[in-house]
């Protein structure tokens, strides 16, 4: 079944953008190519470690550590984010020292955006969320002003990749950490709480999801490359909607990113279950997108979800490698975009991985 789902996905892909990839063949000759209408993978040849992107009134904001720096993007077509410039957000004082910032997310909750992300006090074991609050209407002006760190558990294990949302009426908190410290293996599952206001949890960390299949268990590089000892994956989780609203999805990434098999597995609920109970979520038994050999595209990742302005059609954005060499690498990752389509239950088609030099018709309503 997800098989044809894969398959269905990919034709669906491929119909919708069929007009515009002929038409930039076609053109190329005639040196007409309509670059207006259409874009071309990878946005960012350099996707950087991890990365956030949301949409909101009119304008897509796209967010990504650099050099311990949080950096962001404001923009009307998110497919022109090569042209548009960044702004550092935080810290913006040199006098300030933090270390392995990472994972930044941006979201607005409740008049206010909050950035979501990592970072730790030099040891990588003790890395902890963090939220960032900035009340101006426009997250370019203001400030962005720490709130403190989320307490997520009372052994502090390490908690990577905040994800808040909002479910009729709660706000809950989706991120990565471990059940116990690293000592012979290492396990990132996914957790979930309720939480009182964007930077505190108002209920204990609930276990939904943690590697058991053998594709979120791959750590070791088909060059030999791998980590001192066993590591096993669920991260980077991100909340999305059936196309009726009537369930919840949870993408998220499985096994190691220095794999090629580092891909995109599924958590789905019933809208109407409740989010803290582990019996609400169904995981997918196979990753429903992984790497595409004949595209050369592999390793793909950081999944995420927006519209295009007229909400007519729905894209996602990711990371993924464009060899297998350099895997160890988190900047041989480049940022791409496609459209996604729906099946007959109205669940996500993600087709597969585009291939560099791919051309897409760009978002409607630009």
């Amino acid at each position: 079944m997800i098989r044809l789902i894969h398959i269905v996905g990919i034709l669906a892909c491929l119909f919708s953008n069929f007009s515009c990839q002929y038409k930039a063949t076609t053109s190329h000759a005639s040196g007409t190519i309509d670059s207006a209408s259409c874009y071309t993978n990878p946005l960012l040849s350099i996707g950087g470690p991890a990365f956030g992107a949301l949409f909101h009134n009119g304008m897509y904001y796209y967010i990504r550590g650099v050099d311990d720096k949080i950096c962001l993007w404001a923009l009307k077509d998110i497919t022109e984010i090569t042209h548009e410039p960044t702004k550092t957000i935080w810290p913006v004082d040199d006098s300030q020292s933090y270390s392995h910032i990472w994972d930044p997310q941006i979201h607005y909750i409740n008049g206010k955006w909050y950035v979501y992300f990592s970072m730790d006090d030099g040891d990588s074991d003790n890395r902890q969320l963090h939220v960032l609050e900035n009340a101006s209407p426009d997250p370019l002006e203001g400030e962005f002003v720490l709130k403190g760190k989320i307490s997520t558990d009372p052994h502090n294990n390490l908690a990577i990749y905040g994800h808040p949302f909002v479910h009729k009426g709660k706000l809950y908190l989706l991120w990565s950490g471990w059940k116990n410290k690293r000592i012979f293996e290492e396990m990132q599952c996914l957790y979930i709480a309720e939480m009182s206001d964007p930077w505190t949890l108002a209920s204990e960390r609930v276990l939904i999801s943690e590697p058991k299949y053998e594709w979120e268990c791959q750590w070791v590089g088909t060059d030999g490359n791998k980590a001192a000892y066993p590591v096993y994956v669920n991260e980077m989780p991100f909340l999305f909607h059936s196309r009726d609203k009537d369930k919840l999805l949870v993408y998220y990434s499985a096994s190691a990113n220095w794999t090629p098999y580092h891909c995109i597995g599924l958590l789905v609920a019933n809208a109407d279950s409740d989010p803290l109970s582990p019996a609400s979520w169904t995981k997918l038994s196979e990753p429903v997108f992984r790497q595409s050999p004949e595209n050369n595209a592999y390793a793909p990742g950081n999944i995420c979800f927006v519209p295009s302005p007229d909400y007519k059609e729905w894209y996602m954005l990711y990371l993924v490698r464009n060899s297998l060499h350099d895997m160890l690498m988190v900047d041989s990752r480049s940022l791409r975009m496609q459209p996604i389509g729906w099946d007959e239950e109205g669940l996500p088609l993600l087709g597969k991985p585009a291939k560099e030099g791919e051309v897409f018709r760009k978002p409607s309503g630009l």
